[in-house]
């Protein structure tokens, strides 16, 4: 079983090559592609898979989320906060922090369900994501899982652990990430330094060096960050995790990364770790906007739970990076294309060969390897995306999810969406 991809345009992901052929796609997490040229014999027995006509399209390498936020997806809409934030730390408590602790079960689940729905649709067939709900913590993780499983999306979770709501909830965080590492891929979470104490954040580094994985969590998305750092440890953010040995793993993923000087670039650059750019977030939260300079190559992009269009960041990235960062069309393509990097360098499941894109995409210039950048920052959009293969599964096809009812699961989001604003309300 898998699928043929006929007549279609493929152009390898790295090295930009576009090939004229047939590509057969083997399904399985460990799936195969085989590319057959327009005079090359044709494949063998394909009975059992389904076969789309590609002509004039293109296929490429699907895309993948390099930091989102599952329990944000229901808030599309919703009422607005009891005050209005005049500050980062005020956006979080009146509005984020308010949400988490509504959800429960079932609003997990189905904002799981339709964020995995939503980036499938957009292009996307891996997530990674970092999770809170303070109120359902127990299983949360196996919830999201297998709601995306059952769209057809690969995933790298964590529970995100703080103590902004006790010790006890802090312990509760750890051990719903060590009974989830138990089982399935993922990393250690955790919400910011300044959310953080030594204890927990000690127990974190542990966990993560137990079960060989990294840890995931915000990094200087904020100035407050950096100032409670220096009041309560003396150190910079940067110097405090790299100190407990959050920076050691090549698996660990530090978000945001806003408000780092020269010497902490220079730490992070000299580590093996990854840093995500959410530049539409930033940009909404008033925090500032990312700059690479100095953090080295170790760099991807994400949409910290604003929204599932992984080229939609790109464009956020390169055209606000164009007044505060340094970043080219070949560098913002790297930006966009190096979670697969990084999950290929660490060993994790889901983001094979057979993850592919089908793209309708019919320019009035001309398109080829040395122009493709051009075309894919003023070009490509996700209405271009056409189909969309998972481990070999096609779970997107003609622009419709192919796995599960989406209208079913959109009207009783709505009714789910009303009841967790209703509790938000009190």
């Amino acid at each position: 079983m898998g699928v043929l991809l006929k007549n279609g345009t493929f152009i390898h992901w790295e090295s930009l090559e576009f090939v004229q052929a047939d590509v057969l796609v083997d399904e399985g997490a460990d799936g195969a592609i085989h590319l057959t040229g327009r005079n090359d014999k044709a494949p063998g027995d394909i009975s059992g898979h389904t076969v789309l006509d590609c002509t004039g399209k293109l296929i490429t390498k699907s895309f993948a989320v390099g930091h989102h936020h599952v329990y944000s997806a229901l808030a599309r809409g919703m009422p607005a906060p009891p005050k209005s934030p005049e500050n980062f730390r005020e956006i979080l408590e009146f509005i984020w922090w308010r949400l988490d602790k509504a959800l429960d079960k079932d609003t997990i689940r189905y904002s799981a369900l339709v964020t995995a729905m939503a980036a499938a649709r957009l292009g996307s067939t891996f997530i990674i994501d970092h999770h809170a709900s303070p109120n359902a913590i127990k299983g949360s993780l196996d919830i999201i899982a297998d709601a995306f499983e059952e769209v057809g999306i690969s995933h790298l979770l964590c529970y995100e652990a703080t103590d902004r709501d006790g010790k006890d909830k802090a312990e509760a965080g750890l051990a719903e990430t060590e009974r989830y590492l138990q089982k399935r891929q993922g990393l250690v979470g955790l919400h910011a330094s300044f959310t953080v104490g030594p204890d927990t954040l000690d127990k974190a580094v542990k966990l993560m060096k137990k079960y060989d994985t990294g840890v995931h969590m915000h990094l200087a998305e904020d100035r407050w960050d950096q100032e409670h750092s220096l009041q309560n440890y003396y150190q910079q953010v940067t110097e405090r995790l790299n100190e407990a040995g959050v920076m050691d793993s090549s698996k660990t993923i530090l978000v945001h990364g806003i408000h780092l000087d020269a010497k902490e670039r220079s730490i992070f650059k000299s580590k093996p770790c990854w840093i995500v750019e959410n530049m539409e977030s930033n940009l909404k939260n008033k925090v500032g906007c990312f700059n690479g300079t100095g953090l080295g190559e170790n760099i991807m992009l994400g949409t910290d739970g604003m929204h599932s269009d992984m080229l939609r960041s790109s464009k956020a990235a390169y055209f606000t990076g164009q007044h505060c960062d340094v970043i080219s069309p070949p560098d913002l393509y790297q930006r966009f294309r190096n979670v697969h990097r990084y999950l290929q360098k660490n060993g994790f499941a889901g983001d094979g060969p057979n993850n592919l894109v089908v793209l309708d995409y019919d320019s009035p210039t001309p398109l080829n390897s040395d122009n493709f950048y051009g075309h894919f920052i003023f070009g490509l959009t996700a209405a271009h995306v056409r189909d969309v293969i998972a481990n070999g599964k096609l779970i997107v096809k003609n622009r419709q999810i192919q796995t599960v009812d989406k209208e079913k699961i959109f009207v009783e989001s709505r009714e789910h969406a009303k009841r967790l604003w209703s509790k938000m309300t009190v």
